[in-house]
């Protein structure tokens, strides 16, 4: 089967002053279509700069990064965009939602810019958000404004869904039904989900963990029988 994504030896460097930081080291990796994929590491391991190249929000300095026909590594600015546009959704640990627009808004305003986007009322259904369609950020809890997010994400139909700590400003319960609704959607339209975390129980979902360490893809581990949302505890 031919990979969704391929990257070969990617790099990023940074300089501060006259030293140069090694963010990325040589990382390689194959993703395949509908994969659910946690990316785990400490903090300032890497995990978030991955993130923001397999995202097309960052260039890496060295190596090839492909998404199926698309040519990440030499995209020029409009390229980039039109990806990030279409091809890729993105949740982010805060929700990032327009305050002064309800649920549906924030959720149609994704769906407006994108090629092939999912009904906006249909990716609120997704997230168990029906009833709440017409409420503002500032009227729902903290995981009622993730649900929007990840809406906001997935209406846009895109090829992968990159979760930045998902879960990292939620408490247990709430954390688990964002993880439940992650995982249905991987499931049940065959999208590849790419989770970034440094929690080390939500890589038992995971049908594949990539380890970051120091910059490095140090290993990556295949669960044959991935546990259920509801079997992890962290």
């Amino acid at each position: 089967m031919q990979p969704l994504m391929t990257a070969n030896g990617i790099c990023k460097y940074y300089k501060m002053g006259d030293v140069i930081v090694e963010a990325l080291k040589d990382v390689s990796f194959d993703i395949f279509e509908g994969e659910f994929i946690v990316v785990l590491g400490p903090s300032g391991s890497g995990k978030s700069t991955l993130l923001n190249i397999i995202g097309g929000m960052d260039g890496a300095s060295d190596g090839e990064l492909f998404c199926d026909s698309i040519i990440l590594h030499n995209a020029n600015e409009k390229a980039l965009t039109e990806y990030r546009r279409n091809s890729v959704g993105f949740v982010f640990q805060f929700y990032n939602l327009i305050p002064n627009l309800t649920a549906f808004e924030n959720v149609k305003l994704s769906a407006d810019i994108s090629k092939t986007p999912l009904d906006s009322a249909t990716a609120l259904e997704i997230v168990e958000l029906s009833d709440r369609m017409e409420h503002f950020p500032s009227q729902m809890s903290g995981g009622q404004q993730q649900r929007v997010a990840i809406a906001r994400a997935i209406v846009k139909n895109p090829k992968i869904l990159l979760c930045d700590e998902p879960t990292g400003a939620l408490d247990y319960s709430t954390g688990l039904s964002v993880l439940k609704i992650l995982k249905d959607f991987n499931q049940k339209f065959n999208k590849t989900v790419i989770i970034i975390t440094h929690n080390a129980g939500i890589a038992e979902i995971a049908d594949r963990v990539f380890y970051i360490k120091d910059g490095t893809l140090s290993k990556i581990v295949k669960n044959d029988n991935p546990l259920s949302p509801e079997e992890v505890s962290w």
